[in-house]
């Protein structure tokens, strides 16, 4: 296991202008790993951090074509090709807020060229079409090795990764956000002009590729221009091949979306994905994107800070994990204004001030993230029973951790033969509908899961 993490997109650039006490809020829920008195966590602990470089259309304002302000993303980069290194104030106060809390962990990732660099001056595609200017690919690579010298000198940190297309399958042409299409064969030519510079530059951040927009883009998609990725760059026979790159990344990353039901789809697709990756050496699955755009069993639409959406999370963790042996998992949205399901902490929609609200959802996926240190090997589990209920655990230093989410109307009692039945203190942490990463001490024997709870149970073997 590496690690967990979710992005500061759209919201950050706002958040990060709050108030002291509200954005330290904010930074504490994600960030933390302290605790209260009682020894209940603070935060989740993140220790991945995905800084949003953006492609100009915050500057451009209306005229970018993206109606929402809060979508338009900033960039170091002027439209009148000067430096303005004060552009991403919210955005670098996260940073830095992350790097304070401990986070070990930072990507730069691009949802489209900056304007300067794309074909129609926009951060998005007018046609459907790859938007990047090939002619100008290479002065696009300067750009983020420039980006990433800002950083660096902003905030102290070099950026271990870089992913420079996103969800390149979409045609991104509607104007709701930066995005940008790219073939397979583009994004080969692209990676390899990066490359250089980064080589050039002398910087050490690596290449991390693809971003895909559905984890079957990965394997056996029947668009064959933007499919089977894990293939195209990673096997050497391809023409599009990568892996010999030093400073590519050995990971290919996607995004879990529309592959979440039905169940036995959901995970035929996970297992694909796990034995194709398996097919090259040391090469690592991140699942790097992912929050309730819509599914049979949940929709997007509608905030929810209840257990609802935090057990569905929490089922889809498990499964990226267990099922696509998933090494790091990813959220979308840090930090949310909206009526929907992208969040983990929400704020009122404010460029000032308001009110910090945590999720069920955010303290969900801190059952994993604040417990499963890097470095961390999951080991195999058997359930034996057919109840709604999964069960993972990881093994570090001789410290089990296990996670169980009981998405059952029923306690569950849970006897776990990995370990000594009559230990007596096992440390647990429980969030449920009235209970955020609570901490309980117990006995093994009398280990019983709320219904409708997600439980980290942590013993010494």
């Amino acid at each position: 296991m590496e690690g967990f993490g979710a992005s500061d997109a759209w919201t950050c650039q706002f958040a990060g202008l709050w108030p002291e006490a509200e954005k330290n809020k904010m930074a504490d829920l994600l960030f933390s790993t302290q605790t209260d008195q009682e020894g209940n966590p603070q935060g989740i602990g993140l220790n991945f951090w995905r800084f949003a470089i953006g492609g100009g259309s915050a500057e451009q304002g209306q005229a970018s074509g993206i109606k929402d302000e809060w979508r338009r993303q900033a960039s170091f980069l002027a439209l009148n090709k000067t430096y303005n290194e004060e552009a991403m104030p919210g955005q670098v106060w996260f940073m830095n807020a992350a790097k304070a809390r401990g986070v070990k962990h930072f990507i730069g990732f691009v949802n489209s060229p900056h304007v300067n660099f794309t074909r129609n001056q926009k951060a998005f595609s007018s046609d459907g079409k790859c938007n990047l200017d090939f002619s100008k690919a290479d002065a696009f690579t300067q750009d983020l090795a420039k980006t990433i010298q800002i950083l660096k000198k902003k905030t102290g940190v070099e950026l271990d990764y870089l992913s420079p297309i996103n969800e390149p399958q979409w045609k991104w042409n509607e104007g709701n956000q930066e995005g940008c299409p790219y073939t397979n064969r583009e994004i080969s030519v692209l990676i390899k002009k990066l490359s250089a510079t980064l080589n050039q530059e002398q910087l050490k951040t690596k290449i991390q590729i693809a971003e895909s927009g559905q984890l079957n883009y990965l394997t056996n998609h029947p668009d064959t221009a933007k499919s089977k990725q894990i293939d195209y760059f990673f096997n050497p026979n391809s023409p599009g091949y990568l892996g010999n790159l030093k400073n590519l990344d050995r990971s290919i990353s996607g995004h879990s979306y529309f592959t979440t039901s039905p169940e036995q789809k959901a995970i035929a697709i996970r297992n694909l994905v796990k034995d194709e990756v398996a097919k090259y050496d040391q090469l690592r699955f991140w699942m790097s994107e992912y929050c309730v755009l819509g599914d049979s069993l949940l929709k997007g639409e509608g905030r929810d800070l209840g257990m609802t959406t935090a057990l569905f999370i929490a089922k889809l963790i498990h499964h990226d994990l267990t099922y696509a042996n998933a090494s790091s998992w990813q959220w979308w949205l840090a930090v949310s204004t909206g009526d929907y399901k992208d969040g983990l902490v929400y704020i009122d929609k404010s460029k000032t001030n308001g009110k910090v609200y945590d999720s069920k959802t955010l303290w969900a996926l801190g059952n994993y993230s604040r417990f499963i240190p890097p470095g961390s090997v999951r080991v195999n589990m058997s359930v034996s029973n057919d109840q709604d209920f999964y069960i993972s655990a990881y093994l570090k230093n001789n410290k089990l951790i296990t996670v169980a989410v009981n998405n059952s109307e029923e306690a569950i009692h849970l006897e776990l033969s990995g370990i000594n039945q009559k230990q007596k203190s096992l440390s647990v942490y429980t969030t449920a509908e009235v209970s955020n990463l609570k901490r309980s001490v117990v006995n093994a024997e009398q280990l019983n899961l709320p219904p409708k709870s997600v439980t980290t149970i942590i013993a010494n073997k």
